[in-house]
């Protein structure tokens, strides 16, 4: 079994894979990029496994002229730069004790224990510099047919790690085949350990569900969440009903993927505490949800709080609903969200001041605004001049 890729036949690529190889040790690509090729889907990055030891993996990059950054050697993670590129070298590892949260690894010599390690089995698919596979737990079939599963026992693979249940979600929305339904021993065991989730911080908890609900479409996994109990556990009383309805109108009107669109419209109790939300996402959520919940016409809620979020409200309320959102309202939120509202204080200020000032501001906002952003500076000046 062989790929061929762009990716893969780049020169510092190759450079960097005939270093290890050239001094005698092994050098495969692993991981998103042999999977996504198999599955005719974008890389983005390229990680490299190899048996040499991290000191070893430095001292090859530093004399063939590259900048080797020790960026978890710990762990095992080298990081060599060359130029316009940079990859994740990792020694070959096996767990010697997990509790859950973090493993403790020793290096291997073998990419078989490697493999036995890493979470599902298409992503323990490597590759060589010449594009030969090697395939030690099965993954090359699994990707081929878009099927998600544990590499060995899944009960196993989560009390390792307690954040793969929520791995297995995400990486369902994004690889799985969703007509094909999931693995049913993976089910059974997420269902049977979601206790363990308890043990995972809340900012790893929030990472993974917002990269979930950046998926093309996480209806079918999220749906999958609530009946396992995973989503109650993480975030009590969010309900995925909505979801499958709100892409499907993001779909109608050509928007992407957004997951502070579909958090808005999954619900939830304390969702910024309870998924560890950045300062600015608890903000933009706040703001979706006060949107939906308060509906003005597009373009007003576009002058007041921009496009994107005008969209994002109406959408959210839309789903709800059941009923779609106006075709035009991409349109009108942009042409809400240009607008600039022509009059300023300087305008008034040799006629009034103090609260008179900021009150007739507001009058002529208001008129504006129900004239649907037509009246001009002239027409608004004259009305306050009939006030005076």
């Amino acid at each position: 079994m062989r790929i061929r890729a762009e990716w893969l036949a780049q020169g510092e690529l190759q450079r960097v894979l005939g270093l290890l190889q050239d001094a005698g040790y092994q050098a495969w690509t692993v991981g998103g990029c042999v999977r996504n090729t198999l599955m005719g889907m974008p890389v983005a990055d390229v990680d490299i496994a190899t048996d040499a030891r991290p000191g070893h993996v430095m001292e090859l990059a530093g004399a063939a002229g590259f900048r080797a950054v020790p960026t978890g050697i710990d762990h095992g993670t080298v990081t060599v730069v060359t130029g316009s590129a940079a990859f994740e070298i990792t020694t070959f590892r096996k767990d010697v004790e997990t509790d859950g949260r973090r493993a403790v690894v020793a290096f291997s010599d073998t990419l078989n224990e490697d493999a036995q390690r890493r979470d599902f089995t298409m992503n323990a698919i490597y590759a060589d510099r010449d594009g030969q596979i090697a395939d030690p737990v099965g993954g090359y079939a699994d990707a081929g047919a878009r099927r998600l599963r544990f590499i060995g026992d899944a009960h196993d693979r989560i009390r390792e790690d307690a954040l793969r249940s929520l791995r297995f979600f995400r990486f369902y929305a994004w690889y799985g085949d969703t007509d094909q339904g999931p693995d049913p021993d993976a089910v059974a065991a997420i269902a049977e350990l979601t206790g363990l989730l308890d043990r995972l911080s809340r900012e790893r908890v929030g990472a993974e569900m917002m990269k979930l609900l950046s998926a093309p479409d996480p209806a079918a996994s999220l749906a999958l969440m609530k009946h396992t109990g995973v989503l109650s556990h993480i975030l009590p009383g969010a309900d995925p009903d909505t979801i499958g309805v709100l892409v499907a109108f993001e779909g109608q009107l050509d928007l992407a993927p957004d997951p502070l669109r579909r958090l808005a419209a999954l619900g939830g109790e304390d969702t910024a505490k309870n998924l560890r939300l950045s300062r600015r996402e608890e903000a933009g959520l706040r703001l979706r949800r006060e949107i939906a919940a308060g509906p003005e016409p597009a373009g007003q809620a576009a002058y007041r709080h921009g496009a994107d979020a005008a969209i994002d409200g109406a959408l959210v309320l839309a789903a709800g609903l059941g009923s779609p959102p106006p075709a035009d309202l991409v349109a009108e939120a942009r042409r809400g969200g240009a607008q600039k509202f022509p009059v300023a204080a300087a305008d008034l200020i040799d006629r009034m001041q103090g609260p008179a000032l900021g009150q007739c501001l507001n009058r002529l906002e208001a008129r504006w605004l129900a004239s649907d952003f037509t009246m001009t500076r002239d027409d608004l000046l004259a009305i306050a001049a009939a006030h005076d």
